[in-house]
């Protein structure tokens, strides 16, 4: 019987799905733990944060109760241990439990999202204009905005609002994505610099990184799927700031599909984990009619050139290292490749989504699991 192309990108999904499970932290991989699926990386941080999310979305769209149960293992683990001090890269795992909590009977697990929401309007730093400081856990960077932050913590902070019925953090995380727009939104290419310091007033080096623009390309769709009963005008500015950035995307985007680690350097590394999330911010604009059909072929070219990516193991390869803030386009380009949860899970949303669009073979809601 002859493969068909859901078929092909369900084994994929599937190896991928496999490659995070082998990963016990950055750049160190292990062998799979055990029978089944099983979740072994040790550290709560940004990294596995996008990584469950992934994770989650292809448990939610296959309905696979095995995955869903890795999930619930993994945060009962990590929770039951104790969690890192909060920051804006320690929240980014609390997207996914604020997914997770519906299909889980944890009120514990609710009243944690609960409260980091809370924490993060009412505890962490401020920049001028109210905008959230990146605060990590090497340093607090003060007064500084950066296009990370809206994946990390305000898609969170979205979702938290809209599950627990908090209206205001969901205009919390909506005005976060407005002052980060103000500062790190070119207005002459669309483009989306690294950061914005208010000490010095400046973006740094200037960069157009990669992997930075693909968290917007993903975080605006993601928000206003989120949040559809956004107010007319801030949902027509957000869709032009996608549009104008997907725009200048499409102009840049390589012969082979790829997207490079400065987006206007073709002589920089190419990036598969921004050329994912890229791929998959532009379909799920596309369905969302945020973005028209013609953007279509943009994303089905960044979509095969990550396939060529996926190891046998299931490794996503051309995967950058975690990147801080540069201060010179140089250090940008010396970024090395790395086996990461985040490369996993962006492939993992890219390829969940182009399966939807090919249709289901059938759900697992009985409890198969399709690993």
């Amino acid at each position: 019987m002859q493969e068909t192309m859901t078929d092909t990108l369900l084994s994929q999904l599937r190896n991928v799905a496999t490659g995070l499970a082998r990963l016990r932290g950055i750049n160190e991989t292990a062998p799979l733990a055990g029978d089944g699926f099983r979740l072994q990386f040790d550290e709560w941080d940004w990294e596995i944060g996008v990584g469950v999310y992934g994770l989650y979305r292809h448990a939610e769209a296959t309905g696979d109760a095995g995955l869903i149960a890795a999930l619930a293992e993994w945060y009962d683990w990590q929770i039951g241990r104790g969690l890192p001090p909060r920051q804006v890269n320690s929240s980014a795992p609390m997207l996914a439990l604020a997914c997770l909590i519906d299909h889980v009977d944890r009120p514990d697990w609710e009243a944690l999202v609960a409260d980091w929401a809370d924490w993060l309007v009412d505890g962490l730093a401020r920049t001028e204009d109210g905008g959230f400081q990146h605060v990590v856990k090497e340093r607090a960077n003060e007064g500084e905005l950066w296009d990370d932050t809206l994946f990390m913590t305000c898609l969170f902070l979205a979702r938290a609002g809209k599950r627990l019925n908090r209206p205001e953090w969901v205009e919390e995380a909506v005005y976060q994505f407005l002052v980060h727009a103000r500062f790190l939104a070119d207005p002459k290419t669309g483009l989306w610099y690294h950061g914005w310091t208010f000490e010095g007033r400046h973006n740094f080096a200037g960069a157009f990184w990669a992997r930075g623009n693909s968290w917007v390309t993903i975080a605006i769709p993601e928000l206003i799927g989120m949040v559809p009963d956004l107010p007319p005008a801030t949902r027509r500015h957000l869709c032009a700031v996608l549009r104008a950035q997907v725009d200048r995307l499409a102009a840049l985007q390589g012969a082979g599909g790829f997207f490079h680690t400065l987006l206007d350097d073709p002589a920089s590394p190419i990036e598969a984990s921004a050329t994912a999330g890229i791929a998959y911010g532009v379909s799920r604009a596309i369905e969302l009619g945020l973005l028209g059909a013609r953007y279509r072929q943009m994303a089905d070219r960044a979509q095969a050139a990550v396939l060529t990516c996926i190891e046998p193991d299931g490794i996503v390869s051309h995967v950058s290292d975690g990147t801080p803030m540069g201060h010179t386009l140089e250090f940008y380009r010396q970024i090395p490749d790395i086996p990461a949860p985040y490369g996993q899970a962006l492939t993992m949303l890219m390829l969940v989504d182009a399966i939807a669009r090919e249709g289901w073979p059938g759900r697992s809601g009985n409890g198969r699991n399709l690993l």
